[in-house]
């Protein structure tokens, strides 16, 4: 018998896979590759929501409990994810600027808003009014995140490459069965794939679409990450990630021409310089209309738990929200009513 079983091994399944390991419990997991959103991801880790001027909830806790985290998986699989990186918000106007100098003086902002107006010249992009820098920010490649993470599961024989089979999970009140594994605990990290769960399928989990490009752009001299209507973060060799689109409506995977008119307009916004697409992704986000993750036990079945809606933020919010999960169920510590699934009872229809 081991401890646990864990579906889903994006940002949220690792996360939580990584915390088991810290406190020497015993999973597997279970992934066939259907969701993508986590690997294709900005990967962007910014303690402030830049349109509305205000601070990511909680953002100290999780990004210091996020440098730990992402410090120890470099260490087990031998390879830099996490990139500290300033983040440049470009100006428009001199309005602009005075929003930001505003939004700097309050108290909860002052850590991570610069007070000092950035005037550095990158060839390529045209800035007459210069940059606001955002402190403690950077990204995580995690595309390689996964990718290496994976390979350090299947050489511990710990990941399972095949699709979960609900019909196949038998339930008592101190175990689950799934095929040949017996467990204590399952919890379902299966992002906008939740939506054929049949445990959890009634929570909103609406999902929005996100299509972002890798480009070449030779003449482009950057060394941070420029984020205003789009993120253009540099990967080296001319190269660089930019994105992304938001859809609430269509939920493929697919690439679009309408996404990627909609990038190119707002590359062009940005850049002085000629670029070239080399690659165009797409992927369903996991989102919750409350812009609050999904914790929690099944109201019915108290060993099935799910980890999920975390969004466009997934990179800071996952070490979190692993942690508050595993100290949930072992720990019997409370969930914060914000990211409880309790909050979404009545949406469980009696059947």
């Amino acid at each position: 018998m081991i401890d646990y079983i864990i579906i889903g091994s994006g940002l949220a399944g690792i996360a939580f896979a990584e915390t088991l390991l810290q406190n020497n419990k015993s999973f597997i997991v279970f992934d066939d590759e259907s969701q993508n959103s986590s690997k294709i991801a900005g990967g962007l880790y910014n303690p402030v929501i830049l349109k509305r001027f205000s601070e990511v909830w909680n953002a100290k806790e999780q990004l210091a409990i996020a440098d730990v985290f992402y410090k120890n998986i470099e260490k087990k699989i031998a390879t830099q994810v996490d990139f500290k990186t300033p983040i440049y918000r470009k100006f428009f106007s001199i309005e602009e600027q005075n929003n930001w100098f505003s939004a700097s003086d309050k108290p909860n902002l002052l850590p991570f808003l610069s007070t000092n107006l950035v005037h550095k010249v990158f060839k390529g992009i045209d800035s007459p009014f210069g940059y606001g820098e955002v402190l403690h920010s950077g990204f995580v490649d995690t595309a390689i995140l996964i990718n290496k993470y994976h390979g350090y599961l299947e050489q511990k024989s710990f990941l399972v490459k095949e699709r979960f089979d609900y019909s196949q999970l038998q339930q008592s009140d101190n175990h689950i069965q799934y095929k040949d594994f017996k467990a204590s605990h399952i919890v379902f990290a299966e992002g906008f794939g939740m939506h054929s769960n049949p445990f959890f399928k009634y929570l909103p989990l609406d999902g929005t679409k996100g299509e972002l490009f890798i480009i070449k752009a030779p003449d482009l001299d950057l060394d941070v990450i420029v984020n205003t209507s789009v993120f253009i973060l540099p990967l080296g060799n001319d190269l660089f990630k930019v994105g992304a689109t938001y859809n609430w409506k269509d939920k493929t995977v697919f690439p679009t021409e309408e996404g990627k008119k909609e990038l190119v307009e707002r590359i062009k916004e940005i850049l002085s310089c000629e670029f070239q697409i080399i690659q165009h992704f797409a992927g369903v986000r996991p989102t919750v209309n409350d812009r609050r993750p999904l914790l929690g036990s099944h109201p019915k079945h108290k060993n099935l738990f799910i980890l999920n809606g975390l969004g466009t933020r997934g990179v800071m919010l996952a070490p979190a929200m692993a942690i508050e999960l595993y100290n949930h169920i072992e720990k019997n510590k409370p969930l914060d009513k914000t990211i409880d699934i309790n909050r979404y009872v009545s949406f469980l229809t009696q059947d």
